[in-house]
């Protein structure tokens, strides 16, 4: 390990690479702790000690909306501008069309998910700084309230453009890299919280716990059924082309932490404007989607399994994989080529999927069963969804720097 670090330091581009990430994702955790101008912050943060909705939309923003920061939306305007233009590529068929059409397909579809984000922000913003002001029992002056709005708003596009940065000139997916960082650093706090309330064997009880998820999720995240494809040989000319056999690696969690990202976006959109409204209904809503409750484990259980089997379809295309095995003269032995290979693909994606969709499920839920049952603090700020999604982006961004090493014939991380 030790060796593989010296050597990722070695090679020039991947220094310049790692330490550009270290860089932006010092400027993101400085902008979590820059409170936006004329807010008390020591009466917000006797609010957020209750818990529930805020607690929760707090873990994803690194304690920013906790301080009432700039970057107090944190990168959830955006990861939920993705999810609608994901479906609305699926309904309609022009950005469906836009997805198909390549680098400048993918290019229209972003601009427009910035658009979106640019939007959600606004209403986001507009209602904190409203919830914020009806909790306080204060009254912001009309200047007071625009500031905030356009501090949130400009905040949460700058984490935006930071995440973008990332993922073209640093290392690793930058959304998920800001998402990691938002959350581990609340490990501290939960470790000493921990510390000081449960007694040694609880502890002892939780550190095996914890090992046993984060071995469960590095197993299920490397398992893969393996199809064996076969090409023929081809001559052209005096050259004879194919003749060899390879493999499609289908994952059983070929999602990673996307769909839990997606479920608690879903849940938590109607559960905060139910925050922010009054009324009887909104306060209903707003006790039945606590992210404790019952009914909100069962639902958000369902939305994994659901989301990972969406998004499983739009990233893995058995017909376009069919079609390009056909094309280069391949075949999966006992299958025919062309539709039947597409539909082989297809069944044997669906079995694996959901044995893998369960597993995010109950690794979402159970944490939070355990906590109401042990009362542990550390499961408050580390559940199931942020070890897996702490394992999972760790896993994949350890992976990226072995690529870019074993490019340069230097022994990896993952042996």
């Amino acid at each position: 390990m030790i060796e593989a670090i010296r050597n990722a330091f070695k090679v020039p581009d991947l220094r310049r690479r790692i330490l550009f990430t270290f860089g932006i994702l010092a400027i993101y955790r400085f902008g979590a702790h820059v409170p936006v101008p004329g807010v008390d912050v020591s009466v917000i943060r006797e609010l957020f000690k209750q818990g529930g909705i805020l607690g929760f939309m707090d873990l994803f923003a690194g304690g920013a909306l906790s301080e009432f920061a700039v970057f107090a939306l944190g990168i959830m305007p955006y990861i939920t501008a993705a999810i609608i233009m994901e479906l609305l590529t699926v309904v309609i068929p022009k950005v469906e069309e836009w997805a198909k059409e390549g680098e400048i397909g993918r290019r229209k579809i972003t601009q427009w998910t910035r658009y979106l984000t640019l939007f959600l922000c606004l209403v986001q913003s507009i209602g904190l700084t409203f919830f914020f002001q009806g909790q306080l029992k204060i009254v912001f002056p009309l200047l007071t309230k625009f500031l905030i709005v356009i501090t949130l708003t400009t905040g949460a596009i700058i984490i935006m453009w930071l995440g973008e940065l990332i993922t073209q000139k640093g290392i690793g997916n930058g959304m998920s890299l800001l998402i990691f960082v938002s959350i581990i650093s609340r490990f501290p706090q939960a470790s000493i919280e921990t510390f000081q309330i449960v007694n040694p064997l609880l502890i002892i009880l939780l550190v095996f716990i914890i090992l046993a998820m984060i071995a469960a999720i590095i197993f299920t995240e490397s398992g893969q059924r393996r199809i064996p494809v076969q090409y023929a040989k081809r001559i052209v000319g005096r050259r004879i082309y194919g003749g060899q056999s390879t493999y499609i690696p289908l994952k059983i969690n070929s999602a990673g932490v996307i769909p839990i990202i997606f479920a608690a976006s879903v849940l938590l959109f109607p559960a905060t404007l139910a925050r922010f409204f009054p009324g009887k209904f909104f306060k209903v809503l707003a006790e039945t989607l606590n992210p404790t409750s019952p009914f909100y484990l069962s639902l958000f259980a369902l939305f994994i399994i659901f989301f990972t089997y969406f998004y499983t379809a739009i990233i893995f295309n058995p017909i376009d994989i069919s079609d390009n095995i056909k094309k280069y003269g391949g075949f999966i032995p006992g299958v025919r080529p062309g539709k039947p290979t597409a539909s082989y693909l297809d069944r044997i994606l669906s079995r694996i999927t959901f044995p893998g969709s369960l597993f995010l499920a109950l690794i979402a839920v159970l944490p939070t069963i355990f906590m109401a049952q042990l009362n542990i603090p550390f499961f408050k700020e580390f559940g199931g969804i942020s070890i897996l999604i702490i394992v999972g982006v760790a896993l994949e961004t350890v992976r990226q720097v072995e690529t870019h090493l074993i490019m340069r014939h230097y022994e990896g991380f993952l042996k």
